[in-house]
């Protein structure tokens, strides 16, 4: 996925944007608060009264915040020496008696590289500072830190405090506090024995271990991987852990990241399934794009699970197969390799579908942002491709949208696009369909057809605004009609993240997500309204849960049936966000599709080695 891509549940900057940018400051945040009164600030502490747990108290907000100390003790644990956020962890090998209170805290250097060594013991002075990743207005959770900072080291060579063991019974299966609808957990005292993000506040900067720790999402480019705490809880049945409700967003989730230095110890590639065996240890850090996540300075040894891409099987002759993949910003910029790659998963892995919805597909010159809109000649490699990869002579069917319009990679131009096979299917081509003709159903002597086809439902509609157009086409396979509606509705971007400070987190993307479901969904009714028992497939990236309002939004009267539901529930998922194996792509049938086998093939999303971060799925329909 690329930066800022719509398919995206959250936005992901470069690697190069991702150093943290930090502020000496204390935050709006924190300022209102002190003024508030919900912080108490001491107004004088001594060098012998304060100690790192005093400053990161008892609740997420220091209550010393934009407070100066001095000669706070502890031993170095861990020193990160790269990028622009450098700086070293210590911690106080003398706790008090509350878990609600981290006995680390970060030692913020800015880019300069600290002098000091795991295992110095060392006094430091300096202000104490909230960091809000992304900013306040992100509404993530802070990092208390020691800014503006300067330190003795006392002594060198020091044992370093056992790391606390990070498992099913150090991790509660709640993961969260709430605070009320839109309210934020920061005043709220920790209570790490009942909440999973409670308990990882209270190890703030703390060395914690996770032992044989089963791999839950894959590594990534920014050499990150994802491992669960608890093994035994919500798991997929191919070793993810299944994300099924929003009271379940896996609590046993944390991210993996490294301090050992590249050329020592390599970052293990894992896919889904894998485990780093033994101990992987470091302090606990929070950051922007993910919550929380171990700095590791110990790595367990990567095991091979076995995990291996899926295939389905062919189509019978009297059924018609219908898929939806989104290719994740394709055209003729994209390197080779990888329309190699979707040709052959479309022909191998989803055996050649009769008809396949396409999203993310770019205009003919990618993302340079000018006038040009067609995308003619990134249909045509794809196609060539899939030919060159044994497949079928795929025909092409799409509308080239207003530039600019559409939303996705600027100067991408996505939309929606249909591949048949011509030896199958056939399209019925009507007609007067463009970016902003709303395509509409008629009467044709008692059978529905389209004004035109293809064609873009509502593209006027306020609910498409900045977002890709469905796309409606009319298909007749062994006689029988069928329209297929391609979709991919706005992405979560900008949405509060499950680890944020305020609890239940704020959905506002799915505003827009339920009015384009339901302006789909007025499109089948006008299909059904014709003839109940029409031939309907709506497939693509929708954008959202099985269990959201815009499902229901989507499904509204019980005209649609979202297939994904009729899956084992450990098979519900099609995409992997921050360790959460979850569905964001979907196929829905009405009952004149009722004879329908589904399959969501698992090629991408659970592999570090991915052609797109989707799995394709595909819906065979008996007629």
């Amino acid at each position: 996925m690329s930066p800022l891509s719509p398919s995206s549940p959250h936005p992901v900057p470069p690697l190069a944007s991702r150093a943290r940018r930090r502020s000496a400051a204390v935050t709006a945040v924190v300022a209102a608060a002190l003024a508030a009164g919900l912080l108490a600030v001491p107004q004088s502490a001594s060098a012998a009264e304060i100690r790192v747990h005093d400053i990161q108290g008892a609740t997420r907000v220091s209550p010393l915040a934009g407070k100066d100390v001095t000669g706070v003790p502890g031993v170095v644990t861990a020193v990160r020496a790269f990028g622009s956020a450098r700086g070293f962890w210590v911690q106080d090998p003398r706790p008090d008696r509350s878990p609600a209170t981290s006995e680390a805290v970060f030692v913020f250097t800015g880019s300069s590289t600290p002098k000091v060594a795991v295992g110095d013991a060392v006094e430091v002075s300096g202000t104490v500072t909230e960091y809000y990743p992304g900013g306040a207005d992100a509404g993530l959770q802070s990092v208390t830190e020691l800014t503006r900072a300067t330190w003795t080291v006392r002594a060198s060579g020091q044992p370093l405090p056992a790391a606390f063991t990070l498992d099913s019974a150090a991790v509660p299966r709640r993961y969260a506090p709430t605070a009320g609808e839109g309210g934020s957990i920061e005043s709220l005292r920790l209570r790490p024995g009942r909440y999973a993000l409670d308990r990882y506040e209270s190890l703030e900067g703390m060395r914690v271990a996770v032992r044989n720790a089963p791999v839950v999402g894959a590594t990534s480019e920014h050499k990150e991987l994802w491992v669960t705490a608890e093994p035994y809880q919500d798991r997929t049945a191919r070793g993810g852990v299944l994300y099924d409700a929003y009271r379940k967003p896996g609590s046993g989730r944390v991210k993996v990241a490294s301090l050992i230095p590249y050329a020592e110890r390599p970052f293990p590639v894992a896919n889904v399934r894998d485990r780093l065996a033994g101990v992987t240890s470091g302090p606990l850090d929070y950051d922007q794009f993910g919550g929380y996540e171990i700095q590791a300075t110990e790595l367990g040894e990567l095991v091979d699970g076995g995990l291996r891409r899926e295939r389905t099987h062919p189509q019978h002759s009297r059924e018609l197969a219908i898929a939806t993949y989104n290719v994740e910003n394709l055209s003729p910029k994209t390197p080779r390799a990888k329309f190699d790659r979707l040709a052959e998963g479309l022909v191998r892995d989803l055996a050649s579908p009769d008809i396949v919805a396409l999203e993310e597909v770019q205009d003919d010159n990618g993302p340079t942002n000018d006038s040009v809109v067609s995308a003619d000649a990134t249909l045509r490699q794809l196609t060539e491709a899939i030919k060159a990869a044994g497949g079928p002579s795929y025909s092409w069917r799409q509308i080239d949208p207003a530039d600019d319009q559409d939303g996705g990679q600027p100067g991408g131009n996505i939309r929606n696009a249909f591949l048949f096979n011509p030896e199958r299917v056939s399209f019925t081509d009507t007609a007067g369909g463009d970016a902003t003709t709303p395509v509409r159903v008629v009467d044709r002597d008692g059978e529905p057809a389209l004004s035109a086809s293809p064609g873009r439902i509502d593209p006027a509609n306020e609910a498409w605004r900045a977002s890709r157009k469905p796309l409606v086409g009319e298909f007749t396979f062994r006689g029988q009609p069928v329209f297929v509606v391609a979709n991919h509705f706005n992405s979560k971007g900008g949405d509060q993240g499950l680890d944020s400070r305020f609890q239940p987190p704020r959905r506002g993307s799915e505003v827009q997500r339920i009015a384009q479901a339901k302006a789909v969904n007025a499109f089948v009714k006008d299909v059904l309204e014709i003839k109940p028992r029409a031939s309907v497939v709506v497939a693509g990236d929708i954008n959202d849960f099985q269990f959201s309002p815009a499902l229901d939004a989507l499904i509204d009267g019980g005209v649609l049936t979202d297939l994904v539901n009729k899956l084992p529930k450990r098979e519900r998922y099609g995409y992997v966000y921050n360790g959460n194996s979850q569905v964001l792509d979907h196929i829905l049938t009405s009952k004149g599709a009722r004879r329908a086998e589904y399959d969501i093939v698992h090629v991408n999303a659970e592999f570090a080695d991915q052609a797109s971060d989707h799995d394709p799925q595909v819906v065979r329909i008996r007629y």
